[in-house]
């Protein structure tokens, strides 16, 4: 399927490693530009290497989206850079702390302004650039976590804020010409990340969690949930607009069951 994505300009913050270094991939393998915000140099220069290796157009731009400043002056550098924007990839997410009793007051606001506060500005600061587009669309990165209850309370209910965002400004900015969808992986394997140094480390233990949580026995990777990505992103799902849309294999759990302290 042509997926129309030739010749677009995406902005994908959280861009230079796991799921949204593979949304960078796939929307190049399409033909699209990108520019990748992250806060690590080294690996922000590394990811736009590999890109452009690929014969892909990629530039890195180093912020903090935690920053409204930083965050602002970041989608303005890539507009500037690619021309104008069409695509939006709010990625960068993640949680400090963990569930209710080992996380503090000051986590839960960190983890909501990383995950909530920081797609959202960046939509706001977008939104003049990506109305000049004639098939503007926004995707957020959610969570299997949004949907189904975990050990990190700080995090679900932060991704359970930003499912919710997407019908919000879908509804918002429509008028406007701008889709907004929200895509929601379940555990993920990457290469070198979380789950994969698990399967290294601890295999009975990864083995069991793929066997118990996921109907396939296995786990979903970043290839998968980039494709699901770029479909959302293009014209061809011009019809889905404020949309939560899971790849996460039919999991049951965003992690390992563990033993509930009595």
């Amino acid at each position: 399927m042509e997926l129309g994505l030739g010749g677009r300009r995406a902005l994908i913050t959280g861009g230079s490693r796991g799921i949204g270094l593979a949304i960078a991939r796939a929307l190049v393998a399409e033909g699209a530009a990108v520019a990748l915000c992250a806060r690590g140099e080294a690996e922000l220069a590394d990811a736009v290497a590999s890109l452009a290796a690929s014969g892909g157009r990629a530039v890195g731009i180093r912020a903090d989206v935690t920053d409204e400043a930083d965050l602002t002056a970041a989608v303005d550098r890539a507009a500037a850079a690619l021309g104008g924007l069409d695509l939006l990839v709010a990625n960068a997410g993640g949680a400090a702390g963990g569930g209710l009793l080992d996380s503090t007051p000051a986590d839960w606001v960190a983890t909501y302004g990383l995950n909530v506060l920081h797609a959202a500005h960046a939509v706001r600061v977008a939104v003049p650039y990506l109305a000049g587009s004639d098939a503007a669309a926004v995707l957020l990165v959610s969570s299997l976590s949004a949907h189904r209850p975990g050990s990190r309370s700080s995090y679900a209910t932060a991704k359970a804020a930003e499912s919710h965002l997407a019908p919000v400004l879908a509804d918002e900015l429509g008028g406007r010409g701008i889709r907004v969808n929200a895509i929601s992986p379940g555990s993920t394997l990457v290469p070198g990340g979380g789950w994969d140094r698990m399967r290294a480390e601890r295999p009975a233990e990864f083995d069991r969690f793929a066997a118990e949580e996921f109907p396939a026995g296995r786990l979903v990777t970043a290839e998968e949930v980039a494709d699901v990505a770029c479909f959302l992103l293009s014209p061809r799902a011009a019809g889905v607009n404020g949309a939560d849309v899971a790849v996460d294999g039919g999991q049951q759990r965003p992690g390992p069951r563990r033993p509930t302290p009595r």
